[in-house]
């Protein structure tokens, strides 16, 4: 899981944001915020979204399926969310394609 704190931060830094704009988009503290790129807390599907969304990027883009990163585990549940919603015909939002 340390791979996508390190991720996140990567490609957070590239966008040129600090930890506070992130932190204040996610209606978090700057030290949760913190916690997640450096892997003290589990990045689960919701926070996986949230920081995708901000830095307009797919979730696959901050944590790929390679063992070094859930092994494929938010891929596979990204992957079944989607699924769920198009079956049920559910509109998808934009930060999901």
């Amino acid at each position: 899981m340390e791979l996508c704190g390190k991720n996140i931060r990567k490609i957070r830094r590239e966008r040129d944001f600090t930890q506070e704009y992130m932190a204040f988009e996610m209606g978090i503290s700057q030290k949760a915020y913190s916690d997640i790129e450096n892997s003290k807390v589990k990045i689960n599907l919701d926070i996986l979204t949230k920081v995708s969304a901000i830095l307009d990027i797919k979730p696959s883009d901050v944590c790929s399926i390679s063992d070094q990163c859930g092994g494929g585990y938010y891929e596979t549940k990204y992957n079944e969310l989607l699924d769920f919603m198009k079956k049920n015909n559910i509109e998808l939002p934009k930060e999901l394609l």
